[in-house]
């Protein structure tokens, strides 16, 4: 039996994982941005062990999240499933004067990755969108930019995959991974998304837990169990050096030496 704690769970692809596991046995703990989707999450998941309140689109709230989920022990894996679409129209800037969809997309999975007890694996969901993305690393949050919804994201995607990757490099004793679970029908996706819901949550639960092999490997990018072509910016160790800086930089939080 495996801990998995896995963020943005309340519904969507993150409470499909968790499903899954608690099926295969393992100790699920969720992830709510409010109590009332903790709530809902409960009457629709009651086998999960617990379940953790908190919006990252503020740092303190993620950091918090990361004190509750700590206070419950260390986790086998993390997935960092939680994330926002290409939907917003205007750039949103949260309380801490950051754009809405950096902070929580990219910036939260880096706080918990700093702040939370290290795991034996770290999952970060992607996009296909990040292939061709730009990698602004001196404008993340947009302020100088002319705003537009879908490029924000796939940069916020893009980023993603550059933590992963940094993290896997730093921290050779955890096997950290990226993955697209494709285009699919969830509220980011939309109806019209062409690709299989089924299969879209498969991906991450398998990286989490499964002894196979091709499974125990880090650094490494994956679609539907396969692994996959990445962008090659993302193997970029200057790119994933600087995203390190600019999220310390943000959020205050270093990322440690070791």
């Amino acid at each position: 039996m495996a801990r998995v704690f896995i963020t943005g769970s309340s519904d969507g692809l993150g409470l499909m994982a968790a499903q899954r596991l608690v099926e295969q046995g393992h100790e699920v703990v969720l992830h709510a941005r409010n109590l009332s989707r903790a709530i809902e999450a409960r009457e629709a998941l009651p086998q999960i062990k617990d379940i953790v309140v908190g919006d990252f689109c503020s740092i303190a709230q993620t950091r918090d999240v990361a004190s509750q989920a700590n206070a419950l022990g260390t986790f086998d894996a993390v997935i960092h499933n939680a994330g926002i679409g290409y939907r917003e129209p205007n750039r949103i800037e949260t309380e801490d004067g950051l754009s809405h969809l950096f902070s929580v997309n990219v910036l939260a999975p880096y706080l918990l990755t700093v702040l939370m007890n290290r795991p034996k694996r770290l999952v970060y969901l992607s996009s296909g969108m990040h292939r061709g993305a730009g990698y602004d690393l001196d404008d993340v949050c947009w302020e100088r930019r002319r705003w537009n919804g879908s490029s924000a994201y796939a940069e916020t995607k893009l980023h993603d995959v550059l933590l992963a990757f940094a993290v896997a490099r730093r921290w050779p004793d955890v096997f950290s991974n990226a993955l697209e679970p494709g285009w699919v029908p969830t509220k980011m996706g939309g109806r019209g998304a062409p690709d299989d819901l089924s299969q879209a949550h498969l991906t991450q639960v398998w990286l989490a837990v499964s002894n196979d092999a091709e499974a125990r490997v880090t650094g490494q990018y994956f679609y539907h169990l396969r692994r996959c072509e990445v962008d090659p910016a993302t193997r970029n160790v200057e790119y994933q050096d600087r995203l390190l800086d600019v999220c310390s930089e943000l959020s205050g939080v270093e990322f440690p030496a070791d």
